[in-house]
C-alpha cells in the first residue's frame, strides 16, 4: 500500500499563471482556489450604478475605478480577491506590471449575497484591513437596501458609517456624495 503524496502547494505565481487561462474567475486564499459564481441581476445593477457614479466623479483625476474583473493582491494574507468595485489612486497601480492585479486600493466595495455575506464581513474584511492604502470598505446589502461604510480613522481603527435608503452616501476616500437610492435604482427583488 502506498502512502498518500504530500500536497504540493499552489503558490501565488502558480495561481496567476493558471487563472489567466481559465474561462471563469477564481479567488486565491493562501494556497486554495475558490471558483466565483455569477452575479444576479440585482447585484449587477447596483454594482453598475455605483461604478457609474464613481467613474463620472473620478474622471480627470489620478484615481481609477474598476468593476468585477480586476484582482487585488493582499500580500499579508497570501490572497488574491476580485472585489465588486475597487478604486486606486496609487501610481504603482498604473504600471504595466499592475495591468491585471492592483495592490494599493483606497476603496473596496462588496455587494452582499446570502452565500458570501459572512465571509465578506469576516475573513475577507480581515484580509483587506492589512492593505495599508485602504481607507474605506463598503458593504452593500441588496436585501436590506442599505450601505455600510467602514472607514479607517486617524488612529487606524475602523469605524462604521451606516447609510439608509433615504440618506446620502458619503465615500470620503474619494470625496463622493450621492443618494443611496441611486445605488439601488432599477434593482428588482433580490
Amino acid at each position: 500500500m502506498s502512502l498518500p503524496q504530500p500536497k504540493i502547494p499552489f503558490g501565488p505565481d502558480d495561481y496567476l499563471a493558471w487563472e489567466q487561462d481559465q474561462p471563469t474567475r477564481s479567488e486565491y486564499v493562501d494556497g486554495e482556489v475558490f471558483a466565483m459564481s455569477g452575479a444576479s441581476d440585482a447585484h449587477g445593477t447596483a454594482a453598475g450604478n455605483l461604478f457609474a457614479g464613481l467613474h463620472a466623479h473620478l474622471r480627470g483625476t489620478p484615481c481609477k475605478p474598476f468593476i468585477a474583473d480586476m484582482k487585488v493582491h493582499v500580500e499579508a494574507a497570501n490572497s488574491f480577491f476580485y472585489p465588486d468595485i475597487l478604486v486606486t489612486c496609487d501610481p504603482r497601480d498604473r504600471s504595466a506590471e499592475a495591468s491585471h492585479v492592483k495592490r494599493h486600493p483606497l476603496l473596496i466595495v462588496e455587494l452582499l449575497s446570502p452565500s458570501t455575506e459572512a465571509y465578506d464581513r469576516g475573513n475577507k474584511f480581515a484580509a483587506y484591513r492589512t492593505l495599508a492604502a485602504l481607507q474605506e470598505y463598503v458593504l452593500v446589502s441588496l436585501e436590506e437596501r442599505r450601505i455600510e461604510v467602514f472607514r479607517r480613522d486617524d488612529s487606524g481603527h475602523w469605524v462604521l458609517y451606516p447609510f439608509a435608503l433615504d440618506e446620502q452616501l458619503e465615500l470620503a476616500s474619494v470625496g463622493l456624495r450621492c443618494p443611496v437610492a441611486e445605488v439601488f435604482e432599477g434593482v428588482e427583488g433580490e
